[in-house]
């Protein structure tokens, strides 16, 4: 069995533990992860959904169509968001794991909204919308495609 993955809120009000290794780590230039961040770019680290387990009573939702994401009621930290239209998945945030550094993402999404003064000089694939394919064909952030 692999190592479990741990991480948590700011405050330590809300922990998660990941029993195995991710399926997904990118990042992610979309509007709406850029306002549920607060940060130019977010990066993700997706895991099946029972391979996750939380502690705590502080953990909040926030719904905006097909996506509910996840937060500190007490401090405000992101943790992660589950879209409806991929069952028993859940992308946590880069920066909600306790060691970071181990999670290196392997592509950029929705890289049309990346900002302009934005440079991320790598050589990973960057996708134009959604690196996860929807079956509906909608956006993480519930428009089309």
């Amino acid at each position: 069995m692999t190592a479990a993955h741990t991480g948590g809120c700011r405050c330590g009000a809300v922990r998660f533990e990941a029993s195995a290794e991710p399926h997904h780590v990118s990042y992610c230039h979309c509007g709406d992860c850029r306002r549920a961040s607060g940060a130019p770019v977010s990066a993700f680290v997706g895991f099946i959904t029972e391979q996750v387990a939380f502690t705590g009573k502080a953990l909040k939702m926030f719904e905006n169509g097909p996506v509910t994401r996840s937060f500190c009621g007490i401090c405000g930290s992101p943790i992660a968001y589950v879209d409806e239209r991929l069952a028993d998945h859940i992308y946590i945030m880069l920066g909600a794991m306790d060691m970071p550094a181990y999670f290196k993402p392997t592509h950029h999404a929705h890289v049309r909204e990346q900002l302009p003064f934005l440079h991320m000089p790598d050589a990973l694939p960057r996708h134009l919308k959604t690196s996860v394919p929807r079956p509906d064909g909608q956006r993480s952030d519930g428009t089309r495609s």
